[in-house]
């Protein structure tokens, strides 16, 4: 407190006025000053707690010089040691593993891969669920380690760059639609069979169709016709022995002088196939029953 004194005097020099005294408190009294004292009292605990909270996140988070925790950030991007867990979509430009560890990629439910363009449309997408994997694009390549294309696929076409398809399955191969190739070939163990249950079987090419058995035989079975036809050349059949079975044979051919039991194949202009009892001269005639 401080007190402060005034004297006033009047024209009588000699006769003195009483002086008042003015009294001034400076300073916070009462609950004011409590109120105060806890405000800061609170500010010193909110910082303090803050500042704890801070050091734990740090330890807890392993933040250090290089990064954090098993996250590092280095000139070429970042790496992360160990398994990591992503709760949103990743954007990256290219992700590697280490030299002397594989790259797993696992989900519980699926895992997608999105290419997107320019203008953020979805160009190509690789999705791998618990029971089927999806992969959409106008191209798809599969190609070797010295980059040799092996296998690729478009809109149009699916095309093989191996030397050999290989089909190992126990009911083979089933195409629903024709197949182009210079070259069908069995295992060395195991027989080579062309079937279609309920429709026709046909093989053409510009320049000839070979069918060759090396250690075996070929069949060709059919429920109505067997057709083999040459447009500009020979039908050649070569072989030791050559075996018609079931022949029809001919009622109106002649049998002059044959007691051997010999026949010889007529061929009709239909080109039917029939047998007629061998004679001195030809008994094949246009007049046999065709």
């Amino acid at each position: 407190m401080v007190r402060e004194q005034y004297i006033t005097t009047s024209e009588d020099v000699g006769n003195l006025s009483p002086v008042p005294e003015y009294i001034y408190k400076i300073g916070i009294y009462g609950w004011r000053k409590r109120c105060l004292y806890l405000f800061v009292l609170l500010l010193i605990i909110i910082l303090v707690v803050n500042f704890a909270l801070t050091i734990w996140i740090l330890r807890v988070m392993w933040f250090n010089t290089e990064g954090m925790g098993l996250l590092q950030v280095t000139a070429d991007g970042v790496r992360l040691e160990g398994e990591s867990e992503f709760l949103f979509p990743v954007y990256a430009q290219e992700i590697d593993s280490r030299d002397d560890s594989d790259l797993l990629v696992h989900s519980t439910e699926n895992v997608s891969l999105n290419a997107r363009n320019e203008n953020g449309n979805v160009t190509g997408r690789l999705s791998v669920g618990p029971q089927t994997a999806l992969g959409y694009g106008q191209h798809f390549t599969v190609s070797s380690k010295n980059d040799k294309m092996l296998f690729q696929a478009d809109g149009n076409e699916a095309v093989v760059g191996v030397g050999k398809l290989r089909v190992t399955g126990p009911e083979g191969g089933l195409f629903e639609h024709s197949v182009e190739t210079p070259l069908v070939k069995g295992d060395a163990q195991e027989d080579l069979r062309l079937d279609s249950p309920t429709r026709f079987v046909t093989m053409d090419a510009p320049k000839g169709v070979h069918l060759k058995a090396h250690s075996g035989n070929a069949e060709v079975m059919s429920n109505m016709d067997i057709l083999l036809h040459s447009s500009e050349g020979l039908l050649i059949l070569d072989s030791g022995a050559l075996r018609l079975l079931n022949l029809p044979e001919g009622e109106a051919g002649a049998s002059s002088g044959n007691t051997q039991g010999f026949y010889e194949v007529c061929v009709c202009p239909s080109g039917k196939l029939f047998l007629s009892k061998a004679g001195v001269t030809s008994t094949c005639s246009e007049r046999q029953e065709c």
